[in-house]
């Protein structure tokens, strides 16, 4: 769905006109330079002449699965596909730049959530690692101490989690379906980092069909408690539309309100560093929802108001029955395997 970023800026200006209440800027594209601080050298190097040669017709795919899973492996010519990759980092990196140097508190990179890449490898439809890439480019240019990424996508972010997964200056927090029913098939409580890392990531695997409740859940006993503990610099967040209830790919239960409440979240989150938070928003696997999911996470990050009409069948609330008890089992199992590392997960789920 590549003309997601064509519809989704018309989308935006005609819900919610710039006017002073935002500014549409463009970025420039990662430098191989950029990319170095993320990604091996004979990577780069693939991946760039198999794209370029693709697009013009010719094969070069006989190293192709020593660099990318095969989901990568395009149909056709391309188009400036590797171009493309290079030109989210680079939104990551104007971002940062522009939180960090104080010119705005909070930035939004339309396209990005690349969180399958991984060093040498690219997976699940992603090239270049843009969320690793802003916490490598804040820990190095800017000399951070405590970023947390907060990873919304339904799909685990697998490349994501490999990057920070032995360092303790990063708290990696991933809510998304539950491994054993989704893609990549990782992501689940005992991971909970290496070596100096250990309790540093945190995975929320939620049951299928966890909706806004569930999620409620998930913030208010985990998510907003170990932040404020952990007093992070900045607030990195990715993910788009698809734990939307009637997304292609995922079986999840979120409405638009859902979506706005984890915005919402955001923000809050955000004021223990003073309101610095950086978005990366690319997912979601159905036109006709994705639009509006993503103002309404934009929505909820901004404090704005907009209007949430669901354009498709609302399947009602989704409190109670299997999802909600599963996803109290989940966050109790959670809070044993990480109570050691945090004081604000020893207590016990209110009854």
């Amino acid at each position: 769905m590549p003309d997601r970023y064509e519809i989704f800026p018309k989308f935006l200006q005609e819900k919610w006109p710039a006017k002073d209440h935002y500014q549409l800027l463009k970025a420039e594209w990662a430098k191989d330079e950029d990319l170095l601080l993320i990604c091996r050298r004979e990577y780069i190097d693939f991946t760039k002449t198999y794209y370029r040669l693709a697009n013009l017709g010719e094969d070069y795919s006989s190293m192709f699965l020593q660099f990318h899973s095969g989901d990568n492996r395009p149909h056709g010519r391309p188009g400036k596909l590797e171009e493309a990759a290079r030109l989210i980092v680079g939104q990551a990196k104007k971002a940062c730049d522009l939180v960090e140097k104080g010119k705005f508190p909070k930035a939004v990179c339309l396209g990005g959530g690349m969180h399958h890449a991984k060093p040498g490898c690219g997976e699940g439809f992603c090239v270049y690692n843009d969320v690793a890439f802003a916490g490598k480019y804040l820990l190095e240019k800017y000399g951070l101490q405590r970023i947390l990424i907060l990873d919304t996508d339904a799909h685990a972010g697998n490349g994501t989690a490999e990057y920070f997964y032995e360092d303790p200056r990063v708290l990696f927090i991933d809510i998304h379906q539950d491994p054993h029913t989704l893609y990549p098939g990782t992501g689940f409580t005992h991971q909970i980092g290496e070596k100096e890392g250990k309790g540093y990531t945190i995975n929320l695997p939620m049951p299928p069909y966890a909706g806004d409740a569930c999620y409620r859940m998930a913030f208010e006993e985990v998510i907003l408690p170990v932040t404020s503990e952990f007093k992070p610099q900045i607030i990195l967040r990715n993910g788009g539309s698809d734990p939307h209830y009637s997304d292609n790919l995922t079986n999840l239960g979120l409405t638009l309100k859902g979506f706005r409440m984890i915005g919402e979240k955001v923000r809050e989150m955000a004021q223990i560093c003073g309101g610095k938070a950086i978005d990366m928003i690319g997912s979601g696997y159905n036109k006709e929802i994705l639009p509006h999911a993503w103002l309404a996470l934009i929505s909820g990050l901004a404090d704005f108001s907009v209007s949430l009409e669901e354009p498709v069948h609302d399947p009602g609330p989704h409190r109670g029955g299997p999802a909600w008890d599963e996803t109290q089992r989940m966050i109790q199992e959670l809070k044993e395997m990480l109570k050691e590392y945090w004081k604000c997960l020893g207590r016990p789920l209110p009854s």
